[in-house]
């Protein structure tokens, strides 16, 4: 029976021993939101999880670029990324898990969790490799500052532990129209640091050269946004 159901399209085997039943709706798309079924998952898994990424920057309506992967952040050991019919999602692990900067979203099936405007900026940008580049990241960051706030900035310096990913952010921050408050925040926050010169997009073999900004950001990339 449930072999059957599969063969229709009615029921997803999402990943071992997890299926998802498709609702009329989605039957056509062949696809169901993540906020309807990711709690469920990760329960079913019993490992920690939160939206991320451009998935989480589109949730806070940075919506300038759609994206038809979905993005999941978890503690090590990273899980398999899914790909199965009209599902892609990509999990992230992460050695330093965050116990705050994670919100409580509510969907028609209940709760889940996603990143806060500040975490998801700062994720953006260290991973920006991984995300098609610093240029694609700049992008979403310039619709993403509206919503990040400076409780939501002085959270995040209260424990995120990546010194040249705040440097990187600080700085292309300042590039976009982000509230004075929270650059202010990340300026106060490295007055007394000690931290050192960084190039904004790392390249195997290249190493920073002579900086003239407070954040110690070799500028080696154009930022160009294509809003």
């Amino acid at each position: 029976m449930l072999t059957k159901l599969i063969v229709k399209g009615d029921v997803i085997n999402l990943r071992q021993g997890f299926y998802l039943i498709l609702p009329p709706r989605y039957k056509a798309s062949k696809y169901l939101p993540l906020s309807l079924y990711i709690d469920k998952l990760f329960d079913f898994l019993e490992r920690d999880y939160y939206v991320g990424l451009y998935s989480a920057a589109l949730l806070h309506g940075a919506s300038h670029q759609q994206v038809m992967r979905d993005y999941i952040l978890t503690p090590l050991p990273k899980l398999h990324n899914i790909q199965k019919g009209n599902f892609d999602i990509q999990f992230f692990g992460l050695t330093h898990w965050p116990t705050q900067n994670i919100l409580k979203r509510k969907s028609d099936a209940g709760y889940y969790q996603v990143s806060s405007p500040a975490l998801t900026a700062v994720d953006l940008v260290h991973h920006h490799k991984k995300l098609g580049g610093i240029n694609r990241v700049f992008t979403v960051l310039v619709e993403l500052v509206e919503e990040i706030t400076p409780a939501d900035m002085d959270e995040l310096l209260s424990w995120y532990p990546f010194n040249s990913s705040l440097q990187r952010l600080g700085y292309m921050l300042e590039q976009t129209e982000a509230e004075d408050a929270v650059v202010e925040l990340l300026k106060t926050y490295f007055e007394d640091k000690k931290y050192f010169p960084v190039l904004l997009s790392p390249r195997s073999g290249q190493r920073p050269g002579a900086v003239d900004n407070r954040w110690k950001v070799d500028v080696n990339v154009h930022l160009d946004s294509d809003i």
